[in-house]
Order: structure tokens, then sequence, then C-alpha cells
């Protein structure tokens, strides 16, 4: 995701668009007023709906509001770098949160590096996460200020997964992405439930390279430039990854549930399904993209989410996703098999000015949103 350094535009669809004959679906705001969103998000079954703003905040809209509480759900701007590309960029809550109240937050310290730590809520209903119960399981050093990844998810298996760019600059110029010494350009994987070692968290039983020497225990695949947004199908738990393109192609990648294990993605040596360099491919088997686009369309992917949620049978079982620079929305019908691309902007009704879409969010019980810098929008029957 190439987040500006300026706000560009102040408002994205502006009214709620007519429902749409062909999808039944409609854009209704949510709430306005927040600084460069990054994560929008609520716990499985929570009415709450949770915005990451990148200067390092959490705030919490109540259930049927639509303003959010002023005070923080979480407050961690003295510990994050904000800027560019850096900032709070992830969050997300453990599946069992209403029992144990364990939330997680991927964003860059003071150094750059990415970290990604653990905070506990006294009740899963509090509004407030004291600080002090910060617990760091990970700090990766970036090389240069862009591709950090930023999100965070959990899979159907419970475990948590990290997407990791290639550590910045342009054209991965270490070949961190292929490199199976480096934890950048990866799709990582972790058991948050438990500690080995000195570790302060597991390596699953099934990460694919657990028993290699000097190979990062944490991979779970390689070959990403910059996974902006993945998420999983909370149906069928398939994976989705957006993946943003260098300068010529964006991507969708996609993984039939569990069959993400060890595969490599392609960058640097493809750029979607595009040789772009002569870079030897590391271990894995190669995977294609299902959907791509050139610049001539936009210039970086917004990944989605398939929807599953309660009002809109016409999207049900269809991936959305988007682009920072387009003034699209677009959808692909879902696994096993994922169908062409199809723009339904005209569906919705909306007018989508460019540089505007940073993120899609899943609520608790599957109502899908979508932000910009400073609105939240929710889809709706």
């Amino acid at each position: 995701m190439k987040i500006p350094r300026t706000l560009i535009i102040a408002t994205l669809f502006g009214a709620a668009a007519p429902a749409s004959p062909l999808l039944g679906a409609r854009l209704t705001p949510v709430a306005g007023g927040f600084s460069d969103i990054t994560t929008v998000t609520a716990p499985r079954g929570d009415g709450r709906v949770f915005v990451v703003e990148q200067r390092g905040i959490v705030r919490v809209i109540p259930a049927g509001q639509t303003t959010p509480l002023a005070t923080p759900y979480l407050d961690l701007r003295d510990r994050v770098k904000s800027g560019g590309e850096q900032g709070l960029l992830g969050l997300a809550f453990h599946p069992r949160f209403a029992i144990n109240g364990k939330l997680y937050v991927n964003y860059t310290n003071a150094l750059g590096s990415t970290v990604i730590a653990e905070f506990r809520a006294p009740t899963a209903s509090a509004n407030r996460v004291s600080r002090a119960t910060f617990r760091r399981l990970m700090r990766i050093a970036q090389p240069y200020s862009n591709h950090n990844g930023g999100n965070v998810a959990f899979g159907p298996d419970g475990f948590l997964y990290i997407g990791m760019g290639d550590g910045g600059s342009g054209g991965d110029p270490q070949n961190r992405a292929q490199s199976m010494r480096s934890r950048l350009g990866k799709m990582l994987r972790i058991d948050v439930n438990g500690t080995q070692g000195t570790l302060p968290y597991r390596i699953p039983a099934t990460n694919p390279y657990r028993t290699r020497t000097g190979v990062p225990k944490e991979i779970y695949s390689i070959g990403l430039r910059n996974p902006w947004r993945f998420s999983f199908d909370r149906a069928r738990g398939d994976l989705w990854i957006g993946d943003v393109g260098q300068n010529a192609v964006e991507e969708i990648n996609f993984n039939a549930s569990g069959l993400g294990r060890g595969v490599n993605y392609g960058w640097r040596r493809f750029e979607g399904r595009t040789r772009y360099s002569s870079t030897p491919l590391g271990p894995g088997r190669l995977i294609w993209p299902v959907a791509t686009y050139s610049h001539s369309v936009g210039c970086s992917v917004t990944g989605g989410f398939v929807y599953r949620g309660p009002s809109i049978p016409g999207l049900d079982g269809r991936y959305l996703y988007s682009d920072f620079c387009a003034s699209k929305i677009w959808s692909l019908r879902a696994g096993p098999t994922p169908g062409d691309r199809r723009d339904i902007t005209a569906s919705l009704g909306v007018t989508i000015p460019k540089y505007g879409v940073r993120t899609f969010g899943e609520g608790g019980d599957g109502t899908l949103y979508i932000a910009n810098a400073t609105q939240v929008w929710r889809f709706r029957g």
C-alpha cells in the first residue's frame, strides 16, 4: 500500500448510494473524523467496530453508533513511528478474545523495525486497554521505510499470520523475498498460545521450514512484495492476499484452506505473471495470482474480504477488493476456483475518487466495511 504523506481527499462516497437491483447492495456511512485509517476490524460476535489510525491509536465505535468514543481503546503514539508507509498498521483479536481478552498489533517502532505485540483487555466488553499489558512477540529490522506489509490475522487453524513486505526500496535489491535467511517478503505463522524455548510464542508443528538450519522457523510461504491486506474467508477458511506490485502489475493471490503452506508467490522473479528479473526461485510450489491488472487501471491493490455478511445475498461468496489509485471496486467468485474479475462499482451506484480506498474490514457478524483516510462505510442490503 502506497500511503500518502498528506491527506489527498476528505470524503469517499458521500451519502448512501441507492440499492443495486443486481446485487441488492449499497454503502452507508458509519463514522468519520478519523486520522489516516489503516485497519477496520472487530472480534467475532462483537457489535463494536475498531478503527486503527496510522499515528498509533485504536478507536472504538460502539454498536449501533456513528461517533467513536473520545478515549482511545489503545494509544501507542509514543511507541509508533508514523508517516509514509510506517505506523500502526494492523490489529487482530484472538479467536478466544471473549474469554482471554487478547489482541495483537503490528507497528513500526522508533527505529523503523516491525513489532508484533500482544495486549490484554481487562474484560472483553472493556473500551480501554492498558499499555501495561504489553508483551512483545517479535521484532523484525526493516532496511528501508517502505514495504512493511502490516497486516495480522488469525487463520482457521487458530494461528496468527503476519504479512511481511520485502523490506522496501524498489525491486527488492537484496532479494529478500526469495531468500530463506530473511523473514521479509514472507507470510509468517506463529502459535501465540504458549512459548517455546526462548521464543515468546510457539512454532506450529506444520510450519514447512521449522527443521531447516539457518531458516526462520516462522516462515509459512515466500515470494511476496508487499501484502498490504490479506484475509481468510470466514466460511471456507481460504486465504486471499492483495500483493502490491512494482511498476506494472497488481495481483490477488489465493490459496484454498490449508494449502498455502510452503508455497512461493514468485516475487521478484515475477511481477504478477510477468517475468521481472532472472532471480532464481527459492523453495516451494510456484503459485500464480488468480487476478492481475496493469497500472493503466490502478497503482496499489487494496485487498479485501469474501463477503459472508448477514444482509446481501447477491454478494455472498464473492471476494471484494479495490485499488488505492482507482475508482473501482471489483469482485471475484470465491473458491475453490475463483472466477473472472467483475467490476461492481456501477452496481453499487457509487463514485469512488482516486487515492481513496485504504482498507476493507469485517465486523463481528461478517458485515463488510470499507474506509478511506478519514471515513468508514459499511456494505448493506
